[in-house]
């Protein structure tokens, strides 16, 4: 039998996760604390689900399969059913191990526990529980069902059965895995996160403008989009967020958040989100 993907948080990432495990065939139950989350992203599903019909990248029929696999819920109990779960809630450690202590008491003793954090410590997140061995990092790339890449992270006591286990799921995913051991920000973030803060410094220091700037690492690096508008992109309140991260969790000061980001984070102009930041939107 197929296994069963449970997935917590139906937000952005959630909810991605969602319908790439439904549109791989699996049976998903998607978890949020309130109904309107909970419908919020079973709409997004659905949205996406008719802009691939739409495309002509999918059949209707296809769609309503896909969409017929997830089951929404409010309750984490209904967790019990699944055999791995990969929680997308929000990026904080505290929420996360409490999160993970109440699915621990749930979910029975073979349970696959994975985190869709981006840089957060997966070795602290399984030592929270009584299977750290059952525990590691999906750190899936927004949109998830668009972006090919998954960094596995490898926890200090995630067990090689576990590692093959989410390996083989991700492919499965129609994903390509890279294997990452578990430091702060893995490997992804960790370069680019202090690339986007260094491009802040190039126009702080009034080297260059912010439009130059991206469009030279746009033609000059080939990046398809400059690291200004990613930022913006991202949510600069987000990007402080992950490099205060970072610098503290290395005490290195090469990883000093830029001042001016904490400055326009600080005026509430934190990107697109709130229609400006760097650029105006």
């Amino acid at each position: 039998m197929e296994k069963a993907i449970g997935v917590i948080g139906a937000g952005t990432m959630g909810n991605g996760i969602a319908q790439t495990a439904a549109a791989a065939g699996y049976q998903v139950i998607l978890q949020d604390v309130q109904e309107s989350f909970l419908q919020k992203g079973l709409d997004n599903i659905q949205r996406n689900l008719n802009r691939s019909v739409e495309k002509g990248k999918l059949s209707r029929e296809e769609a309503e399969q896909t969409l017929g696999r997830v089951q929404g819920t409010i309750h984490i109990e209904e967790l019990a059913k699944a055999d791995i779960v990969i929680e997308a809630i929000i990026e904080n450690m505290e929420s996360k191990k409490s999160l993970l202590q109440r699915l621990d008491a749930v979910c029975g003793p073979n349970t696959i526990f994975a985190s869709n954090t981006s840089g957060l410590s997966v070795t602290e997140l399984g030592n929270c529980t009584t299977r750290p061995s059952q525990v590691i990092g999906m750190h899936f790339f927004n949109p998830v069902p668009v972006m090919k890449l998954v960094e596995i992270v490898r926890g200090q006591e995630t067990s090689n059965e576990t590692y093959e286990e989410i390996k083989q799921l991700v492919e499965k995913f129609g994903k390509k895995g890279i294997t990452v051991q578990d430091a702060p920000l893995f490997a992804v973030n960790r370069i680019l996160v202090p690339m986007i803060n260094e491009a802040i410094f190039v126009l702080a220091e009034g080297t260059a403008s912010a439009e130059d700037i991206d469009e030279g690492m746009k033609l000059g690096a080939n990046h398809p989009i400059g690291p200004l508008a990613l930022a913006d992109l991202i949510g600069l309140d987000t990007l402080l967020f992950v490099i205060e991260t970072l610098y503290t969790e290395t005490s290195d000061s090469k990883y000093r958040p830029c001042p001016l980001l904490k400055k326009l984070v600080r005026a509430g102009h934190l990107g697109r989100k709130t229609g400006k930041g760097f650029y105006q939107y």
